[in-house]
């Protein structure tokens, strides 16, 4: 398992890489696409959609589960990753590059981990 250490971690598995500006990144982390197996489908907010921290902002479906995925920020969604919504597999084939929103906000003081304690939380 590869964890880049130029992002953050939520607990519940999204990464977020900063962009500057106050833009980041955000994406599902390698272990938790393991964990779920083939991604067969993602349902993505639509670009001005506000962002809370910890609440759902979009789906993904795999071949053995529904699962949500939570908002790392507060903010709102400047860009989708339109790739994502044709090809979903990419997010098997390379979860660090397929982001699935660039959006723009405050991230809770606090509320992320850096990739050795991530790492620490999943062993």
């Amino acid at each position: 398992m590869t964890l880049p250490e130029d992002r953050k971690y939520a607990k519940s598995h999204e990464w977020v890489k900063d962009l500057g500006n106050a833009v980041v990144e955000i994406g599902l982390s390698d272990y938790a696409q393991n964990e779920l197996g083939d991604i067969v489908f993602i349902n993505l907010p639509k670009a001005g959609d506000k962002l809370e921290a910890g609440t759902v902002f979009a789906d993904l479906e795999s071949v053995k589960a529904v699962s949500d995925l939570y908002s790392p920020i507060n903010g709102k969604v400047i860009e989708i990753n339109e790739a994502l919504l044709a090809n979903p597999e990419l997010i098997n084939q390379s979860p660090y590059t397929a982001w699935f929103i660039r959006a723009e906000g405050v991230i809770p003081e606090d509320t992320l981990l850096e990739a050795k304690d991530y790492e620490a939380l999943l062993n």
